[in-house]
């Protein structure tokens, strides 16, 4: 894996966006959409918002995509796999690149066809343990056409991602603002934060 690490690391630091195009394998990424997909069906995916504690808010206009939470508590082997697997990229950038994460947190999201987020920035006003954003992708043959790429804006210029399945997309949660365009199908990734402070570890 540290190839696939390295390649997130080296692209980060050309353009402050890392991507991993292999990030998650086949076996986990298939894995954790049907994990996702049988969340959805069973009504256990909830309206997703934007702010934290007390302040979150929920306006469709501005996000539109459904979340749930991954925990280890869950005793879930794909999500364990994930997480061993997120350990392990987090104690190889702590090692190489002395960054100093303690924890992190993820979610399943699924937007469904029609649903975007408006642009935003990661980190809270009021709280500023987010220090990178992480982004994996569960989506097999997307296209161009299908929407719903991420869209990050540079001071000089506008880079679109394409979703595509087992790609990670890594960058710092203060300083890139982006948005996911309106997607024509259901688009499916696993979204989160690598934090500074231990205690944010699921």
């Amino acid at each position: 894996m540290n190839i696939v690490f390295d390649a997130i690391i080296d692209s980060f630091n050309e353009t402050k966006v890392g991507i991993g195009a292999d990030f998650l394998n086949t076996s986990l990424a298939s894995l954790l959409k049907e994990n996702l997909v049988k969340l959805y069906h069973e009504n256990q995916m909830i309206p997703a918002g934007t702010g934290n504690f007390d302040l979150v808010s929920h306006d469709v206009k501005v996000r539109s995509d459904k979340i749930h939470w991954l925990d280890r508590k869950h005793n879930n082997e794909s999500e364990n796999d994930f997480f061993d697997l997120m350990d392990e990229f987090v104690a190889y950038l702590n090692s190489t690149c002395y960054t100093g994460i303690t924890g992190y947190e993820f979610h399943y999201s699924l937007y469904e066809t029609g649903s975007f987020y408006k642009k935003h920035l990661d980190q809270f006003r009021s709280d500023s343990s987010r220090v990178f954003s992480m982004i994996m992708y569960l989506n097999v043959d997307w296209e161009q056409k299908d929407g719903g790429a991420l869209c990050i804006h540079h001071e000089s210029h506008l880079q679109h991602i394409l979703p595509n399945n087992g790609k990670s997309v890594f960058f710092r949660s203060n300083e890139l603002v982006h948005e996911v365009l309106t997607t024509n199908k259901p688009r499916m990734s696993i979204t989160g934060w690598l934090k500074s402070d231990a205690a944010s570890i699921r």
